[in-house]
């Protein structure tokens, strides 16, 4: 009920200056004064200030945003002792026993050219024809823009 009243007289207020500064002929500043001093008003009308007040004096509501808070920092500080034990590079900091820093498959960046199957076969008596050319036209270009 306190909470409403306070509302009301806020408005009440509001109006009160969007009155005198009509009078003194802004009436553009005098339109968006009231329009202002008209919401807490309204939010006392539709209920929502007696559900703020409901939420705001409620000792359940603090114990639950405190355990939240208490959540929050939990989850910050354990991940700024996991950086700061890493190094700060954001890796784990121990490595798997067993585990190489080379690539899973090393070679799969080159091209896989079929060695298996019956296309291989076929070209098995053959020696092997790279295409070069293929690349010779990206070459030009980086070599034209002086990359």
């Amino acid at each position: 009920m306190l909470a409403e009243t306070i509302c009301y007289a806020a408005s009440a207020a509001g109006l009160g200056i969007a009155a005198l500064t009509a009078y003194r002929r802004r009436f553009l500043a005098a339109a968006r004064t009231a329009a202002y001093a008209l919401v807490p008003a309204g939010l006392a009308l539709t209920g929502i200030v007696q559900w703020l007040t409901g939420i705001v004096f409620d000792p359940a509501v603090w114990v639950g945003f405190g355990m939240l808070a208490l959540a929050a920092l939990l989850l910050v500080t354990t991940r700024a002792v996991e950086r700061r034990r890493s190094g700060g590079s954001g890796k784990p900091a121990k490595k798997v026993r067993g585990a190489s820093a080379d690539a899973v498959a090393p070679a799969a960046s080159r091209p896989s050219l079929g060695t298996t199957g019956p296309a291989a076969q076929g070209r098995a008596g053959r020696p092997d024809t790279a295409p070069a050319d293929d690349f010779s036209d990206i070459e030009a270009i980086l070599k034209k823009h002086g990359i």
